[in-house]
């Protein structure tokens, strides 16, 4: 397995994603490698200085980097030399399996639907987030975080199909139960989306479908394994959800549950519905979170997910 990392992505790039590939390295396996995407002479002159050996790791030189504030689609064309079409590029050519960046999140959605593209019969594809529960074990899928915020009933359907498999490879739940996330659990409830969504979910023979979830049940229900919704509603409850943490710390409250909130634990999300491995990271961030990216991007390969819905949606 061979792992492409942006060197150049995010606000403490390249320092931070540095210290998170020689943090990960301990602990991978003998058989997974990392390409190293980026300026070449400037990620290893913080090796050198922070002591790191970085001789067992692949360079691939950039010279142009798509900084955050760039218009994504635009940037991605006009800079090629840049770390993240390098990176997509290296993925089109199948020289890495799974490729990851903190960086310019719109240009890499634009790298995934451009270079390596949806799987045929997938609308849109999704980011989803896993999230703990309280006094609960297991963990729930959320989806969609934030790629589409204005997503079509058909889309939300699909985005329990997407859910469910996840769920399956990456959470090893045999048989997910999935929900809408709705103001209310009668059928009856929400918008015309959420209305048309719920017929559609209803007699659902791709996935066993629960009903109407609401905002009080996420965090303090256990039925629900996967729990849909649009990109809007998503990246409210995510960017809440850190707020949170980041709340409780400020007033000194030190509980594990809160504690799972912290983005550095999920580091980012990946991109299902595409035809292979992309984690986006949280553009802040710290050598922490870039390891657990690189952890997860690894587990997403083993996984095989884009196989797997390649075969479903075929």
């Amino acid at each position: 397995m061979n792992i492409g990392i942006d060197m150049m992505g995010g606000d403490f790039a390249p320092r931070a994603v540095v210290l998170g590939v020689s943090l990960v390295s301990h602990e991978l396996p003998a058989d997974v490698h990392l390409t190293l995407i980026g300026d070449e002479n400037a990620v290893k002159e913080i090796f050198v200085s922070e002591g790191i050996d970085y001789s067992k790791y692949r360079f691939v030189h950039t010279t142009e980097v798509i900084e955050m504030g760039e218009q994504p689609s635009k940037a991605f064309t006009k800079k090629p030399n840049s770390s993240i079409a390098r990176g997509f590029s290296l993925l089109k050519t199948g020289e890495i399996d799974g490729f990851t960046s903190a960086g310019n999140t719109g240009a890499m959605l634009a790298g995934a639907m451009f270079t390596v593209k949806p799987i045929p019969g997938i609308l849109r594809p999704s980011i989803p987030v896993v999230l703990p529960r309280f006094n609960y074990p297991k963990p729930f899928v959320l989806l969609d975080v934030g790629l589409n915020p204005d997503a079509k009933p058909e889309v939300l359907y699909q985005y329990g199909i997407l859910g469910k498999v996840f769920a399956q490879k990456m959470l090893q739940i045999l048989d997910p139960k999935v929900a809408l996330l709705n103001i209310g659990s009668e059928p009856e409830k929400g918008n015309i989306v959420a209305k048309a969504t719920y017929d559609l979910m209803k007699n659902s023979q791709d996935f066993s479908f629960i009903g109407n979830f609401e905002g009080y049940d996420l965090f303090d229900n256990p039925e629900a394994d996967v729990i849909v919704c649009d990109g809007f509603v998503g990246n409210i409850i995510i960017k809440l959800t850190e707020s949170i943490f980041s709340i409780s710390g400020k007033c000194g409250i030190q509980n594990n549950f809160f504690d799972q909130f912290n983005y550095e634990v999920y580091g980012g999300t990946p991109i299902l519905g595409i035809n292979t491995t992309v984690f986006i990271g949280h553009g802040v961030s710290s050598p922490l979170a870039i390891k657990n990216t690189i952890q997860h991007t690894c587990d997403m390969v083993n996984a095989h997910l884009p196989e797997t819905f390649n075969e479903i949606f075929k």
